[in-house]
């Protein structure tokens, strides 16, 4: 059987491991709104996405190194930074209602895809999730860190004693609730893509 080029170069970013159509496909037919999370080794982006005929439209956005705006010292490739991410977005979208998209990532329970779902339903946004995936309170809010054995010298660096992570993390996240999303947006000049295919 002979391929055409069109036919040769169709579902490239299936081929290319960034998007599952048919899972995809489940998603839009519900006609709801995305949570998009996806996460990379110092950074994890979440945006609240609209589907449109014309292509995907992100409606609001946050991503971790945001949280440099709000006082975040710690890590943010971890769990709390997930979870504050997921927040700051939730907050931002004013309780918008999503269901969970994460892409091709792998589904592990626990992981930082869940605490990020975990600070978005905190942060008021309508979405439904089990229980059962989501990380201990003792890892959201950074304790399992500090109760870890080693010399934390880049969290020491930025002024941060390892043991008051946790003290640390609720008030970042009282930051986030009190500000709405603005004071980083502000800090950090962050803007939203035009359209979240192209972000993620």
């Amino acid at each position: 059987m002979k391929h055409t080029r069109a036919s040769r170069f169709e579902h490239r970013r299936r081929r290319e491991q960034k998007t599952d159509y048919k899972t995809r496909l489940k998603l839009l037919k519900g006609g709801t709104n995305r949570l998009v999370v996806r996460k990379f080794n110092d950074n994890l982006v979440c945006q609240v996405v609209e589907h449109k005929h014309d292509g995907d439209r992100t409606l609001f956005s946050a991503e971790a190194r945001e949280l440099r705006g709000l006082g975040w010292k710690a890590g943010l490739g971890n769990i709390p930074a997930a979870y504050l991410t997921g927040m700051l977005c939730a907050v931002r979208s004013k309780g918008a209602e999503c269901i969970l998209d994460l892409g091709l990532q792998t589904s592990t329970k626990g992981s930082k895809l869940y605490a990020a779902l975990k600070g978005a339903a905190d942060g008021g946004m309508k979405i439904p999730f089990s229980e059962d995936n989501l990380p201990t309170e003792e890892r959201i809010t950074g304790k399992h860190i500090a109760a870890a054995p080693g010399v934390f010298t880049a969290y020491k660096k930025a002024g941060l004693d390892p043991k008051n992570l946790a003290k640390h993390f609720e008030e970042v996240k009282d930051s986030i609730v009190k500000s709405g999303g603005e004071k980083a947006k502000e800090k950090t000049k962050a803007k939203a893509p035009a359209k979240a295919k192209k972000a993620i």
